[in-house]
């Protein structure tokens, strides 16, 4: 049912920013990218290839929401035949599902594919093959080892922060076999198979200055650190995946023996050290995701239970509140926040506030109308002032170059490079992030709005885009929003 949701919801609405941008690694296919190692790139593009429209594209997240949820779901019943007691075959597993797919969030890991919703997968096989090796049996059979291997390698190619699932499960196999393991030999293969997977992050690199380890440095480090970004991040946390979640720190409580236990470690090593990193300003809600989907198989075990022991009420009223929460962010996404948010202006800030909801709609229209615009007025290429605007317009403009007019360097500046001095282009302008024309010594020497395109939903404007042809480039950019002094 989930799913039929996500596919509906995915055929509907446009690619957002981080979605088109993941799109673009696999139009430029490569070993890794700037920010991020290569497999969300990787994934879509036998789809890109083939030219597939944006439902078809949305299969992938889907498909790997699913694959998790099934994952989810088995290790719950799992962990209830572990627990002191037990209830009935399905019911664990089922309330595991159920926290999963009432946790806002993840609705949108499921519609759009990003480097989160690889890596939640990820952790919850993870979270699997690592409990079957603390057992003194498998540890000597080759397979589960191969299989470590091959898991953690495929989580390193998705996002970097995977590097945190590995401590958990080096944490949980310390502590089921002490130092003893380092001595086991298909320890070793595991990690050779790991490492091995993601070589081609390593070699792009090499060949690039090391800019993906340079870039994520500075962006963990963040600024100073404050008790408010903390406490804000952990009010956001609550929202977003919602109270079921947590009680998977009651199903820990109730599992039996020291391993099962030990295996909330894929829960709390990533969670704590991305709350850390919160404190600097730096971690987005996101980020959590698979630590959140690796509780999920305790709170199906919690839930299950506080169900059976009078609780029913207190739950029910959560999946009602949750469930109710989840229609009207995915309402909102379709109806590009009308009626609740209206009139917004942009920018993001107290004066002029966005409308997140319209983040995901009129792209491909403005995209198609740029291609047009271009070849009508002799241009070969689009200009944005601002990384954010780049990659929906490089995806639904494609095939014309897309130059980020800061100075900034991004993955953009690898495929596009600036826009050199002299140079003409047709600047594209979004109301809900506006940029003053840039003229003069900072900009063009002259630019001429070629058209105006309003994006429309229930008869309300929720966003417009601008088209200016715009020549002689200075080379030497200062955006300014608009209206900014």
């Amino acid at each position: 049912m989930v799913c039929i949701l996500h596919f509906g919801m995915g055929a509907l609405l446009g690619l957002s920013v981080d979605e088109a941008h993941y799109a673009l690694y696999a139009v430029h296919l490569d070993w890794s990218y700037f920010d991020h190692p290569p497999l969300v790139g990787w994934a879509q593009w036998p789809l890109v290839a083939l030219d597939a429209p944006t439902w078809a594209m949305r299969l992938v997240p889907e498909l790997v929401w699913l694959a998790t949820a099934l994952l989810a779901y088995r290790l719950a019943e799992r962990l209830n035949a572990s627990a002191q007691p037990t209830v009935p075959a399905g019911r664990a597993g089922f309330w595991a599902v159920v926290a999963l797919a009432l946790a806002p969030l993840l609705h949108v890991l499921g519609i759009g594919l990003l480097p989160d919703t690889l890596l939640m997968l990820c952790s919850v096989a993870l979270l699997g093959l690592t409990w079957d090796l603390m057992d003194a049996g498998a540890v000597r059979r080759p397979l589960p080892w191969v299989a470590l291997g091959v898991v953690l390698g495929l989580a390193g190619l998705s996002k970097y922060t995977a590097i945190l699932v590995a401590a958990a499960v080096a944490l949980c196999l310390m502590l089921a076999h002490g130092a003893v393991v380092l001595r086991n030999v298909w320890l070793w293969l595991a990690v050779g198979i790991g490492l091995l997977l993601v070589m081609p992050v390593a070699y792009w690199n090499e060949r690039n200055h090391w800019i993906s380890f340079v870039y994520q440095a500075r962006h963990g480090a963040g600024g100073g650190w404050q008790v408010a970004h903390l406490a804000r991040f952990l009010v956001v946390q609550t929202l977003v995946y919602g109270p079921l979640l947590l009680w998977g720190l009651a199903g820990v409580r109730q599992a039996a023996g020291v391993y099962p236990r030990a295996l909330l470690l894929f829960f709390v090593v990533p969670f704590v050290v991305l709350a850390g990193l919160s404190g600097g300003g730096t971690s987005l809600p996101h980020w959590t995701a698979p630590a959140w989907a690796a509780l999920a198989p305790f709170a199906g075990v919690g839930l299950a239970l506080a169900m059976q022991h009078g609780r029913r009420w207190s739950i029910w009223g959560l999946v009602a509140v949750q469930g109710l929460v989840c229609t009207a962010v995915l309402g909102l996404m379709l109806t590009g926040g009308v009626p609740v948010v209206t009139g917004s202006t942009g920018q993001g800030n107290k004066a002029a506030p966005s409308n997140p909801f319209a983040d995901v709609h009129g792209w491909d229209e403005a995209g198609s109308r740029a291609r047009v615009l271009a070849q009508q007025h002799g241009l070969h290429s689009v200009g944005v002032q601002n990384w954010t605007l780049a990659s929906r317009l490089g995806w639904y403009a494609r095939p014309l170059p897309v130059y980020v007019l800061e100075d900034r360097f991004d993955q953009f500046d690898l495929w596009a490079g600036d826009l050199p001095a002299g140079g003409d282009t047709l600047l594209v302008d979004w109301s809900q992030l506006a940029y003053a024309v840039p003229l003069g010594d900072n900009g063009f020497a002259n630019c001429t709005l070629l058209e105006t395109q309003d994006v429309r939903r229930l008869g309300t404007i929720i966003a417009t885009f601008r088209f200016y042809a715009c020549r002689n480039w200075s080379a030497q950019p200062l955006p300014r929003l608009r209206g900014a002094v």
